[in-house]
């Protein structure tokens, strides 16, 4: 499936994750942009990038639009691509579209997660339920194996 995104330059695209074999990638799902904990988690990925990309190509993807990613990699000077999955297709597909609670109301959402996909497209590492503190250092620490 291919979703509309932006890419480190903050370029319009349009990618389908078969388009990365050959390549590692670290795709990591998020709630919201500019929400804390998203924001804690993109400004981590975006300060070790440099030591990521020696390893694999690191994707974001949440449910807000292209205009709300373009707002957000300029205010936090985000180096790597994001993606919009407006009908969360690619969330359902690695299962981290989940019902939530938050004061007492239930509602659909994407459920923090992150996955190492290696170069033949299958899913090597997964991180469900992430905590945003750490949980870049616990991938390169992976990465590095």
């Amino acid at each position: 499936m291919r979703l509309q995104g932006i890419d480190k330059e903050g370029n319009e695209i349009e990618l389908d994750l078969n388009d990365c074999l050959g390549k590692r990638v670290v795709l990591y799902f998020y709630p919201k942009d500019n929400t804390s904990g998203c924001t804690q988690e993109a400004c981590d990925f975006r300060d070790n990038i440099n030591r990521l990309t020696n390893y694999a190509t690191v994707i974001g993807v949440s449910p807000d639009s292209i205009k709300s990613h373009k707002s957000f990699r300029e205010k936090q000077g985000l180096n790597f691509t994001l993606l919009s999955d407006t009908e969360h297709l690619l969330a359902e597909e690695f299962g981290v579209w989940k019902e939530k609670s938050m004061y007492g109301r239930k509602y659909m959402g994407i459920e923090r997660s992150t996955f190492v996909i290696d170069s033949q497209g299958n899913i090597e590492k997964e991180w469900r339920k992430v905590k945003v503190k750490g949980h870049v250092d616990d991938i390169i620490t992976y990465l590095l194996g």
